[in-house]
């Protein structure tokens, strides 16, 4: 089993170099995000289907050459910028990502406009409902950290209201309380004709973060 604590790197990385990289990678994962939907939709004959696979093994050949074998983490430098690439919702670098641009505003609620393609479908021309819990996850988990209290999913609660359509959403979240190492948290996904999903979350502070926070409140 991974240790967890060990794929939180600071890896010192310049902004100027994590800028580069964001240019240059970001790009990629907007590439193959795109083949997604193609995939499911286009109606090419035999032979442009086995032409296109090859173009797609000589890319996959090209990006084997040199990569990583674990997972991306969470990488910061000494500037405090985090960067989890590898995120399956909101990371830069990962095409299953719609991906969720999440803003902040003053008073602490978190939300994101967004986009889910026609990869995302589970009834017909209806957002699946485990890609719903997804995006609630992440985005009320955004809210647990922003309100001062980062943690790991505890509970994860859903109420469907009605079907969420494919394109463009809108999510949101606010932290209700704070209770030790659990942060309460709700939220709700919208669509065209309102909200679609409802969602309260408990995240809790893994014991790693509470000493650490601990022992931070305790050097202030």
């Amino acid at each position: 089993m991974t240790d967890v604590v060990s794929l939180y790197v600071n890896d010192g990385l310049p902004e100027e170099e994590i800028a580069r990289q964001a240019a240059l990678y970001g790009p990629l994962a907007e590439d193959i995000r795109a083949l997604i939907p193609l995939g499911i939709s286009s109606r090419a004959d035999d032979d442009e289907i086995r032409r296109a696979r090859e173009h797609l093994a000589a890319a996959t050949e090209i990006l084997e050459r040199r990569r990583d074998s674990g997972p991306f983490g969470t990488r910061f430098n000494d500037a405090g910028h985090f960067r989890t690439w590898g995120n399956a919702a909101a990371g830069l670098r990962n095409a299953v990502a719609p991906p969720l641009e999440v803003h902040t505003d003053p008073d602490g609620r978190v939300w994101t406009d967004f986009h889910l393609h026609i990869g995302y479908e589970g009834p017909a021309g209806h957002t699946h409902g485990g890609v719903s819990a997804l995006v609630l996850d992440q985005v009320l988990g955004d809210a647990a950290r922003v309100g001062g209290s980062p943690g790991m999913t505890g509970t994860l609660t859903l109420r469907y209201r009605k079907p969420t359509p494919l394109g463009d959403l809108h999510a949101e979240a606010k932290l209700d309380r704070i209770v030790g190492r659990k942060a309460f948290v709700t939220g709700h996904i919208a669509g065209p004709d309102g909200i679609c999903v409802e969602a309260e979350g408990i995240f809790i502070a893994p014991q790693w973060i509470a000493d650490a926070r601990a022992k931070f409140e305790t050097q202030d």
